[in-house]
């Protein structure tokens, strides 16, 4: 019987304080606003300079040369190009999206197939469905300047 009342006290007291809203740390209630022409703004280029961050990052996995690097760059580009105004687009079902967007991703590449090694092929295949790890490449980067820099230490 405790525990049931416990449970019950501790119930209504974490609905009670999630009621009050969210606040800030003063104590003031956090009011949500519209954002401006100029946060919107500030939002998209956040996000090109993030999508470009991100293909960077994907193409130096790549074993192909700077021409082709190029090329797949561009691809890349139009590529989240199309799909983000796929996701714009107002379907229906989810289920018309999906197939929008699967036929996209089975379409897109098939020009590159050509230029460049499967094994280039298969990386960008298993980026545009989820699994390319970023942190991974990052780790990688940050491993190689250490090691550049102990190296010019080390000749110095």
């Amino acid at each position: 019987m405790k525990k049931i009342v416990f449970v019950a006290f501790a119930l209504l007291l974490g609905f009670n304080t999630y009621g009050q809203g969210r606040r800030d740390r003063m104590g003031n209630p956090i009011v949500q606003r519209e954002p401006t022409d100029k946060d919107i703004e500030n939002y998209k280029r956040k996000v090109e300079e993030r999508k470009e961050e991100f293909i960077a990052n994907f193409l130096t996995t790549l074993e192909a040369d700077d021409f082709q690097k190029e090329i797949i760059k561009q691809y890349l580009n139009s590529y989240f190009d199309e799909k983000q105004k796929l996701y714009k687009i107002k379907y229906e079902r989810s289920f018309d999206r999906q197939q929008a967007v699967k036929k996209l991703d089975d379409s897109h590449f098939k020009d590159l197939e050509d230029l460049i090694s499967t094994g280039d092929m298969t990386k960008i295949k298993e980026m545009i469905q989820g699994d390319f790890d970023e942190q991974e490449v990052k780790k990688e980067k940050k491993k190689k300047r250490k090691r550049r820099k102990n190296k010019d230490k080390d000749e110095g």
